[in-house]
């Protein structure tokens, strides 16, 4: 192959790097996925990921060592979840790969994904906002007024994410503000129209932007011995729960400074046809909040019921527990199996299987708790909690992948 050739080889596997990093691929898997495509392109690669960036060492295979070294260092910053382009990445990938699309090609087809959403999907993701914060109101069984109030911040909170997309210094302080709203228009109905389960009214309000789903991938990323991008993940995720809890404690102590009351009760009378409704609700607010291609909705909602349903009777039966060990579990391997037999990415069931079983909500009460007493005692239960339903999720990863080998990356 000419020089040209070679180059123009590298530029499309950092392309594909950056579009899998974007789209919140863990570091083990992209980098895996960098590697294969990179050596059926006929390059070796040496990738080095973390969640705000890459490092990647081309050489030719065919060249004396050191005369084709390459390294390029790319800063994509922190990715997002977006199956549908996922999904087009790594249809893209096979294309030129398997010789179907030439490398020129399938760069273009790469940069065309950079095009930015369109009005009706960024609507469409606020909506998703607002169903899954009043969906995860009705699982937890909470009363209309509680519900509604969730899905009617869920809603600003969306609005607020939109807004802050192309405002850099609004982005740097989304989640306190949105701790902010949140507090403070649940204080607000509360003493207006009437009284709440008013912290659960919050963690539901704000379940869209709990880090549970990083603090699994990071503790994955940690068992796969990715220190670096596993630490940094982690640490990420205790600071998105620290924002969250700084702008709700500011709406709290706000009211508390001036004299308002808020009217707290303790009530969740919802009978179980509001619960499978919200869970079916929940289902397809997750598909599209993941970004799913329409036809895959039908597939992620599965993942989603499949999810709640194992780990809710599995818990009745074995323990809360065991419960989201076997649900998670059952989303890895069915995960991996469907990558196997269908040649697409495995995380179309994996990450909405594992959405409704992440520890977010319980480490945001603790810590929520713990802000309101000022013991430390206050929040202990909960982060016991949140710590025993992370090591179950992170077993049932792990040996859902020993259950059924992965033979793809993404």
């Amino acid at each position: 192959m000419t020089e040209a050739t070679y180059t123009e080889r590298i530029a499309f596997v950092v392309d594909l790097a950056r579009h899998l990093h974007a789209y919140g691929t863990t570091s083990q898997r992209m980098e895996a996925a960098i590697e294969s495509a990179a050596k059926r392109l006929g390059l070796e690669c040496e990738p080095w990921s973390n969640p705000t960036g890459i490092i990647l060492a081309f050489s030719d295979p065919s060249r004396a060592p050191g005369e084709s070294d390459t390294t390029r260092i790319v800063r994509p910053g922190l990715g997002d979840t977006n199956l549908s382009k996922l999904c087009e990445a790594d249809k893209i990938a096979e294309d030129v790969i398997n010789g179907r699309l030439g490398v020129t090609e399938g760069r273009a087809a790469l940069r065309a994904l950079d095009r930015p959403s369109g009005r009706r999907a960024r609507w469409m993701l606020a909506l998703g906002f607002a169903l899954a914060s009043g969906a995860v109101a009705g699982l937890l069984r909470l009363p209309w007024l509680d519900i509604a109030t969730a899905g009617l911040v869920g809603f600003l909170i969306g609005g607020l994410a939109l807004a802050a997309q192309s405002r850099p210094r609004l982005h740097e302080s989304f989640e306190a503000l949105s701790g902010l709203i949140a507090g403070g228009m649940a204080i607000l109905v509360s003493i207006v129209i009437g009284p709440l389960n008013l912290n659960t009214v919050i963690i539901a309000s704000l379940i869209v932007l709990l880090p549970g789903m990083t603090l699994a991938l990071s503790t994955n990323e940690l068992t796969s011995r990715h220190l670096v991008s596993g630490t940094a993940r982690f640490a990420g995720a205790l600071m998105t729960i620290v924002s969250l809890t700084i702008g709700t404690a500011i709406a709290l102590g706000a009211a508390h400074l001036i004299g308002i009351d808020p009217q707290v009760r303790a009530l969740r009378p919802q009978p179980e046809w509001v619960v499978w409704s919200a869970l079916a609700l929940a289902s397809y607010a997750f598909a599209v909040l993941f970004q799913a291609q329409k036809r895959d909705y039908p597939l992620v909602m599965m993942a989603v019921i499949g999810g709640y349903i194992i780990s809710r009777f599995g818990g009745e039966w074995l323990g809360p527990q065991a419960g989201v060990f076997l649900a998670a579990l059952a989303a890895t391997a069915a995960g991996n199996a469907y990558a196997r037999w269908f040649n697409r990415p495995g995380a179309l069931i994996r990450l909405p299987g594992i959405i409704i079983l992440v520890p977010g909500s319980i480490s945001l009460r603790g810590v929520i708790s713990l802000v309101q007493s000022q013991d430390i005692g206050a929040g202990e239960a909960a982060a016991m909690a949140a710590l025993n339903t992370l090591m179950a999720l992170l077993a049932g990863l792990v040996f859902g992948n020993l259950l059924v080998t992965a033979r793809r990356s993404l």
